[in-house]
């Protein structure tokens, strides 16, 4: 065979190779775009239900109709695109994530197909765990602390206004009554929330981003754990530098309110040492597998050792 043969031999595969790269990004974008355009067509109901937790919290503190506003003309529409935009790549996953295991299947072996799929399947489902438990229980209790806040703060303000006492003036006009009593000092601004429609999406979904990728750690550990890239002994060795990981986290991406931050410590930490747990029964499977085959010395607890020594005695 000649030299141009080899060339035309080994480029062919890559040809096919892109080919078939081409055809699922295709199929990827189409179910993309279809996704936009059903997640496009209920974004209004969507809407309502991501700002509900901020209606339920005004509604607490006695505003019997809770409002939220756009100033400009583009706003309110660009925050369905967006919407859409979330939702519908959430719709359009499952053919994404086929399209993606059709693409890498034929290079895996039987062993790491089995090994692949089911982290496919459980990245989606912890991700979709997270958002609710974010937008059930860590929203409102954001919503709470601060919209609540300013309402305390008002409660502040007034006790200091009527602890300045009241004075008698006559009202003009010959009124009937002779005397009001009136606030000795004046009222100042009153602060009132005008919520914004995209602000207020904003930090739903940076909430809803943030605990859903939280969520992915067990999966992602797991895999490392799978893949030999990281062992339950040494995640169990590095707990103390998890928990101040999670410390940080959790300021970060909670308002300054201890109840939301312990929440999510105590979330974020528990999925830690579930990680642990599922890394630990890999390394049993692992183990016993090798054992099964006869690659597992007991003396050395190393599951290679054996062929190691193997090897030094030839």
């Amino acid at each position: 065979m000649s030299h141009s043969e080899e060339v035309e031999d080994s480029t062919a595969p890559l040809i096919e190779h892109l080919a078939e790269l081409r055809t699922r990004l295709i199929r990827s974008v189409l179910a993309f775009a279809v996704g936009v355009i059903l997640a496009f067509v209920v974004a209004e109901p969507i809407l309502q239900f991501l700002v509900q937790p901020i209606e339920q919290t005004l509604r607490a503190l006695g505003d019997p109709s809770p409002t939220l506003q756009y100033t400009s003309p583009q706003e309110y529409l660009f925050t369905l695109f967006r919407i859409s935009m979330v939702f519908g790549f959430a719709l359009s996953f499952p053919m994404i994530g086929y399209q993606l295991w059709r693409f890498v299947a034929p290079g895996l072996y039987k062993t790491e197909k089995g090994a692949f799929l089911p982290f496919l399947v459980a990245s989606p489902f912890m991700f979709l765990l997270g958002a609710t438990f974010a937008q059930l229980v860590v929203t409102p209790l954001a919503m709470q602390f601060f919209l609540g806040f300013a309402d305390v703060s008002s409660i502040f303000a007034n006790l200091i206004s009527k602890a300045a006492g009241d004075v008698a003036v006559t009202l003009p006009d010959g009124v009937n009554v002779d005397t009001a009593v009136v606030p000795a000092t004046t009222d100042g601004v009153k602060i009132t929330f005008f919520g914004k429609v995209n602000e207020s999406l904003d930090i739903t979904l940076k909430f809803i981003m943030a605990f859903g990728l939280c969520f992915q750690l067990p999966v992602l550990l797991t895999l490392m754990g799978k893949a030999g890239l990281v062992s339950s002994d040494g995640l169990g060795a590095m707990r103390k530098y998890a928990v101040v990981a999670i410390l940080v986290l959790a300021a970060l991406v909670t308002p300054p309110d201890v109840i939301t931050q312990l929440i999510l410590f105590v979330v974020v930490y528990g999925l830690y040492e579930i990680s642990i747990f599922l890394v630990r029964r890999v390394e049993a499977k692992r183990e016993e597998k090798l054992r099964a085959e006869g690659y597992y010395d007991d003396e050395y607890d190393d599951p290679l050792m054996t062929e190691f020594d193997e090897d030094e005695d030839k």
